[in-house]
């Protein structure tokens, strides 16, 4: 963690964080999931990262899904 808060503190704008340290973490995080047979599943509104089987993959999107929009709906605009 340190690691990445020492990379992501060397970014002058949001590209230069989304080039040099985003990109190349989900990489990793992909790879990783992959040599194992996940799928990442990563949501959205703060951090929802999760490991599943392909064939389990959407309904988990699904339930989380689901539970985002109850939560807060999301405002146009």
């Amino acid at each position: 963690m340190k690691y990445l808060v020492r990379e992501m503190e060397k970014c002058n704008d949001v590209s230069a964080l989304n080039e040099n340290v985003i990109i190349p973490f989900i990489s990793a995080l992909e790879k990783t999931a992959d040599a194992r047979s996940y799928v990442l599943n990563i949501y959205g509104r703060k951090s929802n990262l999760v490991f599943t089987n392909e064939e389990d993959s959407e309904a988990i999107y699904n339930i989380v899904e689901e539970y985002l929009d109850k939560l807060v709906p999301v405002q146009d605009g």
